[in-house]
């Protein structure tokens, strides 16, 4: 299949990009088509790694010096032969350079350019700190706050913990580039450019949205074994020092990783799901034998809990301590009977969320990342024969031509401009003056997803002005923990349907819905999506322009051997090498940023980014494309500075376990006087001016093996806070490791009705006037800025089914018919009596 199918196809990108962020939007833009040229200094990248291989492939590398006249004027004639230019430096650094984006689009108003800065521009404080990726992770409270481990390791006593992931870099790229290209088709339609500025602190803010959010007096029933211990250690004065051993007993037996007969963990992630626990058991030859032990399983789990007949039910997250020892006991003697690739296939086969642990390096090679097209293979030049992760998102009709990128590729000034001229297009003159709008006003939105990366996706887009209709069934699939608590994330902005789809009349109500709209999201497995009619020819037969986005587990653009296997963010992760790597261990595993704070909101962007290119393509040639994403790709893409072999790579040796602190002495987590940690971010290049910074006098006289230890007992001296200040002053880059819940509270205002883009780095709205009763904190929408493009305040999440009645009437339904509906349950117009059951 030709690059010429692709949906950017006939795009042109300058991608001044270095490091992660702007290099990976060109190099997602490139991978959909686009014709990218990146420009380097004449020296070559600034980070200099084996992933630049991956960054740059479907890319022509031009060396320019933007320092001279020559250079930036040969930069300049490259832009106005562009349709977006990329950047991701401090900002105003291109500006001072003699590359202003306001001026440029000023001349050129269809122009789209895109700065990601490491801190927002408007951030006074940090806007000209050095923000490396590291930088960013420590003053965004990622390393101290328990979110890469959760309350594992806070109970384990492990602060801070580091971790090799970029997070930051990962999520400011997946926001940039679905943002980039969903104004492309904006300008498609509009004629107008913009430009957007996507801060890689707001963009981790946005990341962990789950992991941050709080509601005021949580029922207990929503709390886990780790909280009450938390709870009860802080009470009690006593230390966190919880042994790995002894934390395993805390777990939820359904969310739990289990040692099988060849000696290799299994991770089962099969709870609160109305059926996945009761046929893990199943699998396990244990159901039986645990009902006629009194196993509950309660009909009606929203209802408040004092109305149970017991005080558990086997698909309800947390499960009493008592019953989770009972079952789990049961459940590590039944998983050492058969081996972890066993279990892995009577899971799968059986429509059960569960994975062996991996490591990264077997993940490359796996016989089903590489059949699906998770990794592929790259003839570098450089490197040889070279696996890579594959692309994030795709269009069904034309994904097999990213499968075979082209490599990077050096060419001088004269050929990289002579390759994005020929293709040049008459350009659309700016509309007159109109009234701020949003990309996406008018576009209809069905989200008929669940737990998290697909609702989040739907969420995402209506900021952009998207209309969204979220179905879901008329009796939950999911328990509340999954279903309220999540929602109150990723349900902001929506309209809520409660609809039987299994029901005739409830049938019909879905397929009037499905006609109604121009898109339609949902997390599924090809079987799924096939058996619901949503496949290419039966949703041709309901709506032939309707744009359908699938995400799931496994998938990929081809099909491979687990392809239709259930699974969620922490499986992905132990299928994938997150979890090892997070761990070292391939006895202790641990889930790396609990609660979504790894795959599944990125997932979503990746879903938005693959709607905005059917978009974008159905603008251009009318045709309605098929979207895809999964959480496995995204998997690779995160991990972009490890996920490569080829012939002679070096060891898999990044930082691992929880006592990693950082790469070397000079990216490192020290301890200071002041009781906080310091993030220092320093490169050999910095240690003359390193070596002149007060209380580091002695640096330039150290050995390289001894850096780590001098700047240990040095840095030991004097506060965090002095630190920052002194290292600032010399230009090295260094944060205070910040914590989560300070960052919330200093950055928190009242729900105001705006979306949050013209504060900093940081900020968070506290609703107390939420429609759970209770008063509810999190992150606001705020990681796009863009100029021309309105970005929308999101409503707060309404009670599901809360617009039942209002969808059906916009759907012509009377008022009877609709009480004829609800008799028959065909429909639904909520789950229980309190919106957040007690």
């Amino acid at each position: 299949m030709q690059r010429s199918t692709l949906p950017l196809f006939g795009v042109k990108v300058v991608d001044f990009g270095q490091y992660i962020a702007g290099p990976a939007v060109a190099m997602i833009l490139a991978d959909l088509g686009a014709t990218v040229v990146h420009i380097d200094p004449p020296s070559g990248p600034l980070w200099d790694s084996s992933a630049n291989a991956a960054l740059n492939r479907n890319k022509l590398i031009v060396q320019i010096d933007l320092k001279t006249e020559e250079g930036l004027l040969r930069a300049q004639t490259l832009i106005e032969e562009a349709d977006i230019v990329v950047e991701n430096f401090r900002p105003d650094v291109l500006r001072r350079l003699g590359i202003d984006f306001t001026a440029l689009r000023q001349a050129r108003p269809d122009l789209i350019t895109v700065s990601i800065p490491g801190f927002a521009s408007n951030d006074q404080l940090r806007r000209e700190w050095r923000a490396f990726e590291t930088v960013i992770a420590a003053s965004s409270g990622v390393f101290t706050s328990g979110i890469l481990g959760g309350l594992n390791r806070v109970l384990m006593g492990i602060s801070p913990s580091f971790s090799p992931l970029p997070l930051a870099s990962a999520y400011g790229t997946m926001l940039a580039v679905s943002a980039t290209v969903l104004a492309l088709q904006a300008k498609e339609r509009g004629g107008t450019g913009d430009h957007i500025e996507v801060p890689l602190a707001c963009a981790l803010m946005e990341g962990l949205a789950y992991n941050s959010i709080t509601i005021d007096d949580l029922p207990l029933r929503y709390k886990s074994q780790f909280e009450f211990e938390f709870e009860r250690r802080r009470a009690e004065g006593l230390p966190m020092d919880l042994s790995y051993g002894a934390l395993q007993e805390l777990l939820d037996p359904f969310c739990r990783h289990y040692k099988c007969k060849d000696g290799r963990m299994f991770y089962a992630v099969c709870h609160s799901h109305k059926r996945h626990a009761k046929r893990c058991l199943q699998v396990l030859g244990l159901y039986d034998e645990l009902v006629a032990e009194g196993l509950p399983e309660e009909t009606d789990s929203y209802l408040p809990i004092c109305e149970w007949r017991s005080d558990a039910s086997i698909n309800v997250f947390p499960l009493p301590k008592s019953w989770a020892d009972k079952i789990a006991g049961r459940m590590k003697a039944a998983f050492l009977t058969r081996t972890a690739k066993e279990w892995e296939r009577i899971f799968g086969e059986g429509q059960i969320p569960g994975a062996p642990h991996r490591w990264l390096r077997e993940w490359i090679s796996d016989d089903h990342a590489q059949r699906a097209g998770l990794m592929i293979e790259v003839d570098d030049p450089v490197y040889g024969r070279m696996i890579q992760p594959g692309p994030v998102a795709w269009l069904e009709e034309s994904g097999e031509a990213m499968l075979s990128p082209v490599p990077r590729k050096w060419v001088t000034f004269d050929e990289a401009l002579a390759t994005l001229s020929p293709s040049s297009a008459e350009r659309s003159a700016a509309p007159p003056d109109r009234a701020r709008t949003g990309w996406l006003d008018g576009v209809r939105v069905l989200d008929l997803c669940n737990v998290i990366a697909g609702p989040h996706s739907a969420s995402y887009l209506a900021r952009f002005g998207a209309e969204v209709i979220k179905i879901d069934p008329a009796i939950p699939l999911y328990d509340c923990s999954t279903t309220i608590i999540y929602g109150m994330t990723h349900m902001r902005g929506k309209r809520s349907v409660l609809v039987d789809i299994s029901s005739s009349g409830g049938r019909e109500v879905f397929e009037k819905l499905v006609k109604s709209v121009d898109v339609v999201v949902w997390n599924a497995t090809d079987r799924q999506v096939k058996r619901m009619g949503l496949d290419l020819e039966g949703l041709k037969a309901l709506n032939p322009n309707a744009i359908f986005c699938q995400l799931d587990c496994f998938g990929g653009i081809r099909r491979g051997p687990r392809s239709d296997y259930f699974g969620y963010d922490n499986l992905v992760q132990a299928a994938t090498g997150i979890t090892l790597r997070f761990s070292s261990s391939a006895e202790t595993p641990e889930d790396h940023a609990p609660t979504a704070g790894t795959i599944d909101v990125m997932c979503g962007f990746g879903a938005a980014l693959g709607i905005a290119a059917a978009l974008y393509q159905k603008a251009r040639t009318g045709h309605a494309g098929r979207a895809r994403t999964s959480l496995s790709a995204l998997s690779g893409f995160l991990q972009t500075p490890f996920c490569y072999d080829y012939e002679g790579r070096g060891p898999f040796d990044e930082p691992a376990g929880p006592d990693a602190k950082g790469y070397d002495a000079l990216t490192h987590l020290y301890e200071t006087s002041s009781g906080s940690s310091l993030m220092l971010s320093a490169v050999a290049g910095d240690l003359p001016r390193l070596a002149r910074v007060e209380g580091l006098e002695g640096l330039a006289d150290v050995s390289k093996e001894d850096r780590s230890s001098f700047l240990a007992m040095a840095i030991r001296k004097a506060s965090a806070e002095d630190w920052l200040s002194r290292l600032n002053a010399a230009d090295i880059a260094a944060a205070i490791c910040e914590n989560i819940d300070a960052i919330r509270s200093a950055n928190s205002r009242p729900a105001d009705g705006a979306s949050g883009t013209e504060q900093d780095s940081y900020s968070f709205s506290t609703d107390h006037d939420h429609p759970s009763g209770h008063a509810v904190t999190q992150v606001d929408p705020y990681a796009i800025r863009s100029a021309v493009g309105k970005v929308y305040s999101l409503s707060p999440a309404e009670k599901y089914g809360a617009s039942t009645r209002r969808v059906l009437r916009s759907l012509q339904y009377t008022e009877a018919e609709i009480d004829t509906l609800l008799a028959a349950e065909a429909i639904s117009e909520s789950w229980s009596r309190e919106y957040l059951p007690s």
